[in-house]
């Protein structure tokens, strides 16, 4: 597996200047925000659509670097209740799966998103329980009336075009644990939909990463990874629990904080969960995605470096001569 770096991190860098820095840091593929929450510092959608020469531009820069594109993320929220929000959203979800075609790319990276709980509701609506009652019927009016037709048709517009569809599982969204994403896979009808694997949005939620690795894997249902970590404290869960909406910046108070790779779980769970990954047949890239408060851009991601290239194995197996 190679190492990666989601690069919305350098978005103050222009893009050539981002290739420079990532190479020099050797990191050997990258992961393009094209819009919605990630922005699109280092990939403007409607240029290199446009235009031949402004791909063949990027693309040999990589090249000449030794990069590869790992994905294209627009991680959005294209089932919004708010039409001029989720229109906006789905233009830049399709923009980026035709991108990813012209690209040669294989995956893009996004959110399933969430309705509201009606026709004329303004915000999203995550249902959590199942009682009241309402709260199930809401849930199965979201799914079927938003949920599901949307992503059909999304599934198979990007299958279309030769290009997987990868939720990265978080609360807040219609997808946001192994089970939830099978659910939309089922009822959809496509096994173009799958995981684009964040094990720090799992970690808090009481999710075991390995075993998640292993269910979701054993389906072939794992299209990216993201390396990023989640320190859990147990004092403030054993008080309050894990849903936490505090602001990220009581970190003290907080149930979990979002961590540099190798600061949140122990380096065991980490090497188990690079080994699930191999039983898998996962073979991508480990696209790290820094965002701890604690570390600066600079030494949290080398640090994040330095740990993955330690743990990692680059060869191939060799025959169970033992065996």
């Amino acid at each position: 597996m190679k190492i990666g770096l989601f690069t919305v991190l350098f978005q103050n860098l222009t893009t050539p200047e981002m290739i420079e820095k990532v190479s020099n840091l050797g990191i050997e593929a990258i992961e393009l925000g094209t819009g919605n929450f990630p922005g699109d510092a280092h990939c403007q959608l409607d240029e290199l659509l446009n235009s031949e020469t402004a791909r063949e531009q990027l693309l040999n820069k990589l090249r000449d670097a030794n990069i590869e594109i790992s994905g294209l993320s627009c991680q959005g929220n294209p089932i919004h209740p708010d039409s001029t929000i989720a229109s906006t959203h789905h233009e830049i979800l399709e923009k980026t799966i035709l991108l990813a075609k012209k690209l040669g790319i294989s995956v893009v990276n996004c959110f399933s998103g969430c309705p509201g709980d009606h026709e004329n509701a303004r915000h999203p609506n995550w249902i959590t329980c199942a009682w009241p009652a309402e709260y199930a019927e809401i849930r199965e009016w979201q799914w079927e009336h938003s949920i599901v037709p949307y992503w059909k048709k999304q599934a198979k517009f990007a299958e279309d075009y030769g290009v997987k569809i990868a939720l990265e599982m978080h609360p807040g969204f219609a997808v946001y644990n192994p089970e939830t994403l099978m659910e939309l896979r089922k009822r959809s009808g496509s096994t173009n939909i799958g995981a684009n694997f964040d094990p720090s949005h799992l970690i808090w939620q009481g999710i075991d990463p390995v075993v998640a690795i292993k269910y979701l894997g054993s389906e072939q249902a794992i299209f990216h990874f993201h390396a990023k970590d989640t320190y859990l404290d147990r004092s403030n869960i054993n008080v309050n629990g894990v849903l936490d909406t505090k602001d990220y910046r009581r970190g003290l108070e907080r149930a979990w904080t979002f961590r540099t790779v190798g600061y949140g779980m122990s380096e065991s769970m980490w090497k188990n969960m690079l080994s699930a990954l191999s039983m898998v047949n996962y073979t991508g890239v480990l696209s790290i995605e820094h965002e701890d408060q604690y570390a600066s851009i600079e030494e949290g991601l080398a640090r994040a470096l330095e740990f993955l290239k330690r743990i990692r194995f680059q060869e191939k197996p060799t025959e169970m001569w033992w065996a």
